[in-house]
Parts: C-alpha cells; structure tokens; sequence
C-alpha cells in the first residue's frame, strides 16, 4: 500500500516468472485485487498470466485488474500448443482471456518471446499482426527466447520459411500498428 500511495508511477504485479501461475491460486488473487482496491484506487494492478482462465480474467477486471501480460511464443495455435504443452486449458481460453479483458476496458500486453527464424517468418508475423488487430492488443513487450534452438525446431517443426530479421519484424508491426506500445516492461497506466 505504501508504493501504491507514495511511488510517482506505481506498479504492482503478479506472476513475475519463477512464482509459477497466479491464476492457480486464483480466489486469493481476486481477494487480494478487491482488497487494495478498497483501499486506494491508485497504481496499476498488473497480472502476468498464461491466461488460461478466461472466467477469472474477467471476475478479476472487475475486481480492479487494470492490465495483463500473457506470455506467448507464437500466435498461431499449433506453435503456442507445441511449445507451452497446455494442461487443462487450450489456445482458445488465451484468447477468450485476451477478449474477456479488453472488453472490459483492460489494458493487454503480449509477453512475445522472439527467436530469430521463427518469429520472423511472413507467417508468423501476420499471424501476430492478426492478433493485434483483431483482440486490440495494447503493447508488445519483446522477450529474447532463451533456449536450445535445436529443441525448439523439433518441437515447434515449423515450415521452411527465410525470416525477415527481427528488426524489420518490429519495424513492420510498428509501421502498421502506430498506437501500439513496445518495451520490456508492464507500463504505469
């Protein structure tokens, strides 16, 4: 409460990575969520999330969630299943997850994690671009995908497609989608 009431641009946020997935313990986060909104309406509440419960998205939104980051390698089912390997939820929740927070105003970041050859490919990219557009994604936020390339192309087995570069990739989405935000951060709002 003292960062909330006193920090010039305040955060909070749940779900930094090695806490393993918020939405597991999911009544307590949405007690915690209603009980600092009863006390302060300032700062951001944020959720870092595979977004695999797109019920409790929206309980949370209107418990005063202001902004989730979902974590993703690829927007396109077959890629996000083969590499997250989902249990007890599908490609599908993510994105019901994604639509149950933006229609409730939420603000929605993409944690994308980029490896060059894949996430460059035309396709990939307009598959990303597609979803930026048709769920009104607010920010990407760039994550290198720290791991053995070997292993992610017999996982993922992707087509045969040469990649743009990773900067024209960002180039493009920024060209096409100027209002979308990019860092490396959950933003203030």
């Amino acid at each position: 409460m003292d960062h909330l009431e006193s920090a010039p641009e305040p955060v909070v946020s749940f779900g930094q990575g090695c806490e393993g997935e918020p939405l597991m313990n999911v009544q307590l986060l949405i007690d915690t969520v209603r009980g600092i909104r009863r006390l302060t309406t300032k700062g951001t509440i944020n959720l870092n999330t595979n977004a695999s419960r797109p019920e409790a998205i929206v309980t949370l939104r209107d418990a005063g969630l202001d902004s989730m980051r979902v974590s993703m390698n690829s927007a396109r089912k077959t890629y996000y299943e083969r590499y997250f390997r989902p249990a007890n939820y599908c490609y599908e929740d993510v994105l019901e997850s994604i639509r149950g927070m933006k229609e409730k105003g939420g603000f929605v970041s993409v944690n994308l994690f980029v490896f060059p050859g894949f996430s460059d490919q035309p396709d990939e990219i307009e598959a990303i671009m597609k979803l930026i557009k048709d769920y009104g994604i607010d920010m990407i936020q760039w994550r290198n995908l720290n791991i053995d390339p070997e292993w992610y192309w017999e996982k993922l087995n992707p087509p045969e497609q040469e990649g743009c570069g990773i900067r024209n990739m960002i180039e493009l989405i920024k060209h096409n989608f100027p209002g979308l935000r990019h860092g490396y951060f959950n933003p203030y709002l």
